[in-house]
């Protein structure tokens, strides 16, 4: 993949959010992929803070309609570093679950495990 070509994939690089999978489909398509990154880019740069920015994002992850774990572990990895508590991760899987409850089943392993690994780097 030509580097250059592809800003909206460098730009999500740099951003260090980068879901190991998205790698596949650089080999795969990149241009699928240049073009799957542009259309999912939203500014960050609005009011909100990053940390309610990470729990939106969770609860789009693990949503029922999307349930997607890689997506649901790399923000929960960035709403803590945010500042988010555990009480607040798990609040937004549990109103998520309205939705059904794959979202609880998928969501709170995930949670458990993330936890561990941050107050073990703490």
């Amino acid at each position: 993949m030509a580097e250059n070509h592809y800003p909206a994939t460098q730009a999500q690089k740099a951003t260090g959010d980068w879901n190991p999978f998205w790698d596949t489909l650089a080999e795969l398509d990149p241009d699928y992929l240049e073009r799957f990154l542009a259309f999912r880019a939203v500014p960050q740069n609005g009011p909100l803070p990053q940390k309610y920015k990470e729990l939106i994002f969770i609860a789009i992850n693990v949503a029922t309609t999307h349930l997607w774990p890689s997506g649901a572990r790399r923000h929960i990895q960035n709403a803590l570093e945010a500042g988010a508590t555990k009480e607040e991760i798990l609040e937004v899987i549990q109103l998520t679950s309205i939705m059904g409850i794959h979202s609880m089943s998928m969501g709170v392993p995930i949670l458990m495990e993330e936890i561990e690994r941050f107050e073990r780097n703490a």
